[in-house]
């Protein structure tokens, strides 16, 4: 890949799509030989992925080629709910509607214009916006409460709660699952949905909840609610997980009130998580083989080798260093966190991580909010101002702060 803006944004796809046909491609290793050999031979016809691409503010449908190169894509944006202040919500049936007719649109195009059919589809991946967390139904498969996105504060008291419980201190839990009690991770909107939303709190209570990342939740809806599975990598943003067993700690589910029956199992991100149902027609029995956050995606996508890291610049900013099978404890704020794992028995890999949460979310609230430019290409005349051209500043922060 060159790295330019338009292929970071796809990396994340094509490597969620199928781990091992990138790692077939890339380095021909007889292990990756084998993997693209048992993928393509059992469709006779099969010389196409399909890739998810579940984000903060769109959902993506892409096809690639046997070659990983992009055949076709599909992007719809959905709504941002912000309720109040520090509040980020999504309506998790209006993201499984986008993934679905994005594509429905795809496959059309695609079989118009290419000839391509569904039974030339080989299999199907998932890469997904991390910590976002989605309670559903068990047994109608629909959700009891809105998503609560990533970027989401509500939970800044409990975790000043959880901490004051441990002497202050926001990293207790760090040696266990590589993350600081803060508001940003899984573990906390869990916690918050079944103490605060009615419907989740009588789900758990009648053994009816189903708790998960984007990613289980596609991965719930696409199999027709047979699947409740997520990867390493999700599961690792979670804070509920634990870095060596690569399983949810039942001492810190305790401590969070989310009991490990409401949680997904965990997979490899490279392995057969289940097949999509009849009921969707265009893609029914294609299997879901690969599972992934879209921030370790990007990592597999530029093929970080150890001690190699990557920056994405996207609704945030995201540094990952791959720290290969070694879990490494950071004492300068960095997250530990797993990078990927390529088959349910081979070994993890794990990375650390620096996370700026506003990025491209500050150019969206500089248009949409101090209507500075209307198109994001205009932005960039901001860039050539010197200093003493102009007396504006972004200091989002401070501005932030003020309206509090």
């Amino acid at each position: 890949f060159n790295d330019t803006a338009t292929t970071e944004i796809y990396t994340r796809s094509i490597v969620g799509s199928v781990r091992c046909v990138q790692e077939t491609v890339s380095t021909q290793s007889t292990w990756g030989q084998l993997i693209m050999q048992k993928i393509f031979s059992k469709r006779t016809f099969s010389k196409y992925i399909l890739a998810i691409d579940q984000g903060t503010t769109s959902s993506r449908a892409v096809l690639f080629n046997s070659e990983c190169k992009i055949v076709d894509l599909q992007q719809k944006e959905h709504k941002q709910i912000t309720l109040q202040p520090g509040w980020v919500e999504h309506n998790p049936l209006e993201i499984f509607g986008s993934v679905t007719n994005c594509i429905s649109q795809l496959l059309d195009r695609v079989g118009k214009t290419k000839q391509i059919k569904p039974n030339d589809i080989a299999c199907i991946g998932v890469t997904n916006q991390r910590e976002t967390t989605v309670a559903w139904s068990r047994k109608t498969g629909l959700p009891l409460h809105n998503a609560i996105v990533w970027l989401d504060t509500r939970t800044s008291g409990l975790a000043s709660q959880l901490s004051s419980l441990h002497n202050c201190d926001p990293n207790y839990f760090k040696k266990t699952c590589g993350l600081p009690i803060h508001p940003y991770f899984s573990g906390l909107k869990m916690r918050w949905l079944i103490e605060n939303s009615p419907d989740v709190k009588e789900a758990a209570k009648k053994g009816d909840l189903c708790l998960g990342t984007i990613d289980s939740w596609l991965i719930y809806n696409l199999t027709g609610g047979q699947v409740h599975a997520t990867d390493v990598t999700n599961a690792s943003r979670t804070m509920l997980m634990d870095l060596k067993s690569l399983k949810w700690d039942q001492s810190i589910c305790n401590e969070f009130h989310v009991s490990p029956s409401f949680l997904p199992k965990i997979h490899s991100s490279s392995q057969l998580f289940g097949n999509v149902s009849s009921k969707f027609t265009n893609i029914s029995g294609l299997p879901i083989t690969g599972v992934i956050g879209d921030q370790q995606a990007a990592c597999l996508g530029h093929l970080l080798q150890q001690g190699e890291a990557k920056c994405t610049y996207g609704t945030g900013c995201f540094v990952l260093l791959n720290t290969g099978k070694q879990i490494v404890q950071s004492a300068n704020g960095m997250l530990t966190t797993l990078c990927y794992q390529l088959g349910e028995n081979e070994a993890p890999y794990y990375a650390l991580e620096g996370s700026v949460e506003m990025g491209g979310a500050s150019l969206l609230w500089a248009k949409k909010n101090l209507r500075l430019f209307e198109d994001y290409d205009e932005s960039v005349s901001y860039t050539h101002l010197r200093a003493h051209e102009t007396s504006l500043h972004l200091v989002c922060r401070l501005l932030l702060e003020k309206k509090k």
